[in-house]
């Protein structure tokens, strides 16, 4: 196993665990199946575990495992804290306590701020005192390292890197998302500060496996270099010495496995001229399937009126390459998860970004096509209760 470092000189394994997606039995967790994969795993050298208050049944069960095996002090715990859902100050303490609880545990090691989308947001727990209530519980050690995961542009992930004192950070990022969600520039940016990134997503949700389109399984399968796509994608993200860790939701014992091997055998830097050629290969027959034929270079923004230009064509070709639900469940995140909608509802048509477009990309069309198709009733309902939820 490859290890990476924290920000206080801790060593952290390039691969982490990501404990949303446990094999469950009749809507339960089957809790012997996860905990031979999970001691398969600290034994392999894996020693970050994610999870998350909102992951149903997930924190309850790595805690149980860890005191079965007695193997709590052997790994660090990373869990967050469900922000969106604080109402009054001492909230936070109450979802706290009971997440040490289900953990059975009196600290965590590295604590989340669960899903940023924006400022807005921040701004809106640090009026419950959130701050405050951080440093108390890092002085405490009860919490010991702190940060936030993320789901939109770079420009809004850059201005959140710089509100706080962050100790790491999560973000989205895979070969197919290397410009778009915070994406590279938010990377090397939180890199540049010293920062820590733990990546998500590295094969959206499976796509990147299970949903390629065959000119792209012909790609991997002619590559002298015998690698599965799962392999690729991962190898492509350890390459950059700025990934701290990459979270795999691995949930059967040939993936821990096959993980466990690759994160031995990966170095940053390794990948030849051949590898990065065979990667946009890949990426350019995934892409083929896309509406937008949109870089995410964002020389279309600033948009005026607040539209996400960049996220709303990558959530409307996400919906022709990953299918509906995920298009619909990435634009919902990156446009009514924040105190002002950037959907491309907004869109007042007043062109000008098309000014500034390098692919001369028809952006005021397209972004009327991605409004009828992704702001459906769910969306829109979906918009006026998440309102109400998060007090905005």
């Amino acid at each position: 196993m490859q290890y990476r470092k924290d920000r206080y000189g801790n060593p952290i394994s390039i691969l982490g665990y990501g404990c949303m997606r446990f094999t469950s039995k009749a809507g339960k967790i089957d809790l012997d199946k996860a905990e031979k994969e999970i001691m398969a795993a600290i034994r392999g050298g894996v020693n970050y575990f994610d999870t998350a208050y909102i992951y149903p049944g997930s924190e309850a069960a790595l805690g149980e495992i860890l005191k079965r095996n007695n193997a709590r002090d052997q790994i660090s715990i990373a869990t967050k804290l469900p922000h969106y859902l604080l109402k009054k100050p001492d909230s936070m303490e109450k979802y706290f306590q009971e997440q040490l609880r289900r953990l059975q545990t009196d600290h965590v090691d590295y604590y989340l701020m669960h899903m940023l989308t924006d400022i807005k947001s921040w701004e809106r727990i640090k009026g419950l005192g959130i701050a405050d209530w951080l440093d108390e519980k890092k002085k405490s050690g009860a919490i010991r390292q702190v940060g936030f995961s993320y789901h939109g542009n770079s420009d809004m992930f850059c201005q959140l890197i710089d509100a706080y004192d962050w100790d790491f950070c999560q973000i989205q990022y895979n070969y197919l998302d290397e410009h778009t969600q915070a994406g590279v520039t938010g990377l090397q940016y939180a890199s540049k500060k010293g920062i820590p990134v733990v990546i998500m997503e590295p094969l959206r949700g499976g796509r990147l496996v299970n949903n390629l389109p065959p000119d792209a399984v012909k790609a991997f399968q002619d590559s002298d270099k015998k690698r599965s796509p799962a392999e690729w994608a991962f190898r492509w993200l350890w390459n950059q010495q700025e990934v701290t860790c990459v979270l795999s939701g691995m949930n059967s014992m040939e993936m821990v496995q096959e993980n466990i091997r690759s994160a031995d055998e990966a170095r940053p830097g390794e990948f030849t001229a051949a590898d990065f050629a065979l990667i946009e290969k890949v990426k350019s027959a995934i892409n083929a399937r896309m509406k937008v034929g949109c870089t995410g270079c964002r020389y279309c923004m600033p948009c005026p009126h607040h539209v996400d230009i960049p996220g709303t064509f990558a959530a409307y070709n996400r919906r022709y390459t990953d299918g509906k639900f995920m298009g619909w469940k990435e634009y919902f995140m990156c446009t009514a998860l924040r105190k002002n909608n950037t959907g491309a509802g907004m869109c007042i048509q007043c062109g000008h970004c098309e000014l500034h477009c390098p692919q001369q990309i028809p952006i005021r069309q397209k972004l009327q096509e991605a409004k009828k198709e992704l702001e459906g009733p769910v969306y829109k309902i979906g918009s006026k209760v998440i309102k109400l939820v998060m007090k905005y």
